[in-house]
C-alpha cells in the first residue's frame, strides 16, 4: 500500500530572513565531512595496525562494525535531544567528543583499546550528521531542501572518498598516529568556525517541549506506510553502496592487480560527482520530482555494478567507481528530503531513524558482501546489482505519489 503523499502536511516554507546561504550550509557540513573521513579512513590501515599492535588482521578488523554499531545506534540518541535542546548544542557536543577520541586514538597501546577508542568516536559521532540533517530541515523550505541536502551528502561523500583514498596514502608519510591527530585538529578547526559563527549559523529557533518517550516518537513517525517504505529503502540503498565500497579495493587489487597508491587513485572517483555537483542535483531533484530521481539513481547504481562484474578495462572501471557515486548522490539527498516531510515538530526523531537505518544498512551490507564473497568477487558483484535492479523497480511504484 502507497500513502497519498498529496494528503500529507509538510513543513511551512522558512522565511527569506532564516534561509541559509550555500556557504553556511557548507560550514555546517564540513564536521560531516570530517567524521566519514576519518571513518573511511581505517579500512586501509588494516594490515598495518594488525602488524603494528602484534594482532590478526581479523581481530583488528572489528574497529569496522564497533565504529557503525556505535553510530548506528547512538543516532537514535542524539536527534530528538537536538529538538529539545537545540541544533548547536548537540553538533558542538558531538564534536568536541569525536575530536577528543580521534586523538586519544593515537596513543592507544593495544588492539583493546583501540577497538575501544573506535567504539567511543562512533558513539561521539553520531549526532553530527542526523542533527545536520535537522537543520537543513530548519533552515529551507520542503521544496529547496534537495539543492542544500545535495551538498550535505556531496561532503558526506567526499569524506567516504578521500578517506578511504588518502588515508593509506598519507599514513604511509606521517604514520597512522599522526593521521588521527590530524583528523582531531580538522575537526577542532571546523568546530572553532561554528563557534565563530553561531549567530547567523544557528538563530534562535523555536524548541520542542518535552516528549512523553523516544520511542514513542519513532512509533508516530513510523505510523504511515509512506515513512515505513521510505526507511526501508534507505536501510537498501546503504546496503547496497557500503556492500560494494567496501570491497571495491579487494576488486582493484584482484582484478587489475593494483598497488595501494593505485587502489587510492581509482576510488578517489567516488567522492567527484557529489563535490562537484552535489548542489545541482540536489535542485534537479526539487525540479524533475524524486518519484523519477529516487528508481533512476538506483538502476544507476545496479547497472553500474553489473558492469563491473565484466571486469572492463581499467579506465573503464574507473569511470563507473564515479558513476556509481552519481547514483548515491542522486538517491540519499532525495530520500533525506521526504524524511524531513513526516513530521515537522520532531525533524530530529525523523533524521535519527534516517541515520539508524542507513547506517545499519552500512553494517549488513559489508556483512552480507562478505558471507557472499565466498561464491566468487564477481559473482557477488551480479548479485547485488540485481538487488538493486530489483529496489528500483520497487522503487518506481513506491515513490509514484512523491513530487
Amino acid at each position: 500500500m502507497i500513502a497519498d503523499t498529496n494528503t500529507l502536511p509538510y513543513p511551512v516554507p522558512s522565511s527569506p530572513r532564516t534561509r541559509a546561504t550555500k556557504a553556511e550550509v557548507v560550514i555546517v557540513s564540513l564536521a560531516t565531512f570530517i567524521v566519514f573521513f576519518q571513518a573511511f579512513m581505517v579500512a586501509p590501515l588494516l594490515p598495518e595496525l594488525a602488524h603494528y599492535f602484534s594482532s590478526t588482521v581479523r581481530k583488528i578488523s572489528f574497529i569496522e562494525p564497533v565504529y557503525l554499531l556505535g553510530y548506528g545506534a547512538c543516532t537514535l540518541v542524539y536527534a530528538p535531544l537536538s529538538d529539545r535542546y537545540g541544533r548547536f548544542p548537540v553538533i558542538f557536543l558531538s564534536l568536541a567528543l569525536f575530536m577528543i577520541f580521534s586523538a586519544g586514538t593515537a596513543w592507544v597501546v593495544n588492539a583493546n583499546q583501540l577497538i575501544l577508542l573506535r567504539l567511543l568516536t562512533g558513539i561521539s559521532a553520531a549526532g553530527v550528521a542526523p542533527t545536520t540533517i535537522s537543520w537543513i530541515s530548519d533552515r529551507f523550505p520542503y521544496t529547496e531542501r534537495g539543492y542544500a541536502l545535495g551538498i550535505f551528502f556531496g561532503c558526506m561523500a567526499g569524506g567516504m572518498a578521500l578517506g578511504s583514498s588518502t588515508g593509506a596514502l598519507l599514513a604511509g608519510i606521517i604514520g597512522w598516529q599522526m593521521l588521527f591527530v590530524i583528523v582531531a585538529c580538522s575537526g577542532a578547526a571546523v568546530l572553532l568556525l561554528q563557534v565563530c559563527k553561531r549567530g547567523s549559523l544557528f538563530p534562535d529557533a523555536p524548541l520542542s517541549p518535552a516528549q512523553a518517550g523516544v520511542l514513542k516518537t519513532f512509533r508516530a513517525i513510523l505510523q504511515t506506510p509512506r515513512a515505513k517504505g521510505t526507511y526501508c529503502f534507505v536501510f537498501e540503498n546503504g546496503l547496497f553502496h557500503s556492500g560494494v565500497f567496501s570491497w571495491l579495493g579487494v576488486y582493484f587489487y584482484n582484478t587489475y592487480h593494483l598497488t595501494e597508491r593505485g587502489i587510492g587513485l581509482a576510488l578517489l572517483g567516488y567522492g567527484i560527482p557529489g563535490l562537484l555537483l552535489g548542489s545541482r542535483l540536489g535542485r534537479m531533484a526539487d525540479r524533475v520530482g524524486r518519484r523519477k530521481i529516487i528508481p533512476l539513481g538506483i538502476a544507476l547504481g545496479g547497472v553500474t555494478v553489473l558492469l563491473l562484474s565484466c571486469v572492463p578495462p581499467l579506465y573503464m572501471a574507473c569511470i563507473l567507481v564515479a558513476i556509481l557515486s552519481l547514483s548515491f548522490d542522486l538517491t540519499h539527498p532525495s530520500l533525506a528530503t521526504i524524511i524531513t516531510s513526516f513530521n515537522s515538530k520532531n525533524a530530529g526523531g525523523s533524521t535519527g531513524l534516517f541515520a539508524f537505518f542507513l547506517f545499519m544498512g552500512y553494517g549488513f551490507g559489508s556483512l552480507l558482501f562478505s558471507l557472499l564473497a565466498s561464491l566468487g568477487l564477481l559473482e557477488t558483484l551480479r548479485i547485488f546489482g540485481l538487488i538493486a535492479m530489483t529496489a528500483a523497480v520497487v522503487a518506481g511504484k513506491f515513490f509514484r505519489r512523491e513530487h
